[in-house]
């Protein structure tokens, strides 16, 4: 099509190197935390065979971390149930049969599910790879049926674990999750304040500082709505609401802002004291209120949201299959390895899987250098078996965040390792399955990420911003009137958060399609703050709202 972005294909720069994460370290300990106790239990029982399941259930402590601990306990509890979940259906089919055909068509399925639910419930890194690679790998261990309730229950036990591991630090700092997404997001716009909305550089920046507000006004929203909007909130959360304010103010009018003020603040808040009071402007009073309005209203029924993955389920569906069975074709005794290539390739659009592929390549294939130099340590002892996957546990971890490519240095040694757990292998072999597996997941991965194309995701998003201006003008015009019908406001009030809630989970799932218009992002943050205000208008007007809230119906609450 004529107006759509080509984007390039990128090598060197899918290598570069960026900043570690600011909690690099939590994911780190904490899987070396969940992993260490029933790796060490089973030496000492002699039963390292039976590692495989119990890493199942040790893996989820890598999620979920800058999650609100209220929402995190629940995210991390379903991530231990489609663990096992996924765990159990592929032992019971391997359990059934022993043809590789069928395994990796199951194998392919299972991928294709996983990547859309982590997707559709936004789960966060490291998504869907690690129960890829789990299910993937339980489908092709000799297993029997009468085996598999034993293993479940030990995968279980390891992620009611991993779930503690999760939930400790929240008995230091209840509400750090949320702190730092709002520290974030202030130094986001005191950066984008920096450039007084003009000059080199300013545009990345306003794209940085639009990402950093609205993930930490997902942040504050997963620590749980009020159900009732004239409820008195958690005095936590309003002044933390109240400094994200300031920075959507920024966001909007970045030469009137203070970069100063602005980090001073996210200083204070990323620290374990007193949160700072940032007064509001008059006309963003009301958005804490239509804020409040929208997150009361129910979230879309997850088979909604689902809907619009579908073509990223067929691509991976399709793009693990072929994998699996060119590995097979090639004779690779593992062609689960393939197949979780190609599911880690698949991001949200072609150009990052792309990228994708590139690191997965690099990482791969130095990996299985460092295993071939940790391979006669790890075969001194068992115990040094367990103590290398732990240490290369911590290194994934630690560098993942600074590039993609640079966690797999640690990721592939481990995986290799992992498989000798119930036996020792010739590094050899190990190696060249490893590689050939590899080269043929990112190739294979990537043709299908091209053949399968997502051509409707702009046209979903117009229809989302076409949505959600019609129910703002609707909610307008009963606001400009003298007396609504009865129950109209109310319709109006819920039509417009619906709207408002659909358009933030199209826009993200339309990130970046490849050969598709590009995306009307600073449109979509104004439509956002708009409708706010309009929310906040209807609640004064229904009188849902105390009077200490009701800061005066500015034009901006009721102007189409």
């Amino acid at each position: 099509m004529s107006n759509a972005t080509r984007h390039r294909l990128p090598v060197a720069g899918a290598l570069r190197l960026g900043r570690p994460s600011d909690i690099w370290f939590k994911p780190a300990l904490s899987v070396v935390a969940a992993v260490a106790p029933p790796n060490l239990i089973l030496l000492a029982l002699g039963r390292l065979d039976l590692a495989l399941y119990t890493m199942a259930g040790s893996l989820c402590a890598l999620y979920g971390h800058n999650r609100p601990y209220a929402a995190r306990a629940r995210a991390l509890a379903w991530v231990v149930l489609g663990m096992t979940g996924g765990l159990a259906v592929a032992l019971v089919a391997a359990s059934l049969t022993g043809d590789a055909v069928v395994l990796v068509t199951v194998g392919a399925l299972m991928a294709a599910v996983q990547k859309a639910v982590c997707d559709a419930t936004r789960i966060g890194p490291p998504g869907n790879v690690v129960l890829t690679f789990i299910s993937s790998a339980s489908l092709f261990a000799p297993q029997g049926l009468g085996q598999v309730p034993g293993h479940v229950a030990l995968a279980l036990a390891a992620g009611a674990w991993a779930w503690l591991i999760g939930m400790a630090p929240g008995l230091l700092r209840p509400h750090g999750p949320e702190r730092r997404a709002t520290a974030q997001a202030l130094n986001a716009a005191a950066a984008y304040a920096g450039t007084g909305g003009t000059g080199e550089g300013h545009a990345r920046a306003r794209t940085a500082c639009a990402a950093a507000v609205h993930a930490a006004w997902q942040s504050l929203s997963a620590a749980g709505a009020r159900p009732d909007p004239a409820a008195r909130p958690d005095p936590v959360r309003r002044a933390l609401e109240r400094l994200l304010v300031r920075a959507e103010a920024a966001l909007g009018a970045p030469a009137g802002a203070d970069p100063e003020r602005l980090r001073g603040w996210a200083r204070d808040v990323r620290g374990t004291g007193r949160i700072p009071r940032a007064d509001l402007p008059r006309d963003a009073a009301g958005e804490l209120l239509g804020v409040d309005t929208e997150l009361a209203c129910p979230r879309r029924p997850l088979r909604h949201r689902l809907a619009p993955l579908a073509p990223l389920a067929v691509r991976t569906a399709t793009g693990c299959a072929l994998a699996g069975y060119a590995s097979l074709a090639l004779g690779v005794g593992r062609p689960y390895w393939a197949l979780v290539t190609a599911a880690s390739l698949y991001q949200a659009n072609v150009t990052l899987t792309w990228s994708r592929g590139v690191q997965r390549v690099v990482g791969n294939l130095v990996g299985v250098l460092v295993f071939a130099a940790v391979a006669p340590l790890a075969h001194l002892h068992p115990a040094a078996l367990v103590l290398c996957c732990l240490a290369l546990n911590f290194g994934a971890e630690a560098l993942i965040g600074r590039n993609y490519w640079l966690g797999s240095v640690c990721v592939t040694p481990m995986a290799l390792l992992i498989t000798e757990f119930a036996r020792a292998q010739d590094p050899g072999r190990l190696i060249t399955e490893r590689i050939a597996d590899t080269v043929v997941g990112a190739l294979v991965g990537f043709v299908a990420a091209v053949a399968v194309t997502n051509r409707r995701a702009g046209d979903r998003i117009e229809h989302a911003l076409t949505a959600v201006e019609r129910a703002r003008e609707q909610a307008a015009r009963l606001l400009a009137g003298p007396h609504p019908a009865p129950g109209a406001l109310e319709t109006a009030r819920r039509a417009l958060a619906a709207a408002l809630a659909d358009l933030r989970a199209t826009a993200d799932a339309a990130l970046g399609e490849w050969w598709q218009r590009a995306l009307p992002e600073e449109r979509v943050v104004l439509a956002e703050r708009a409708g706010h205000r309009t929310l906040a208008a209807t609640v004064r007007r229904q009188g849902l709202a105390p009077l200490d809230q009701d800061t005066g119906r500015t034009t901006e609450d009721i102007r189409p």
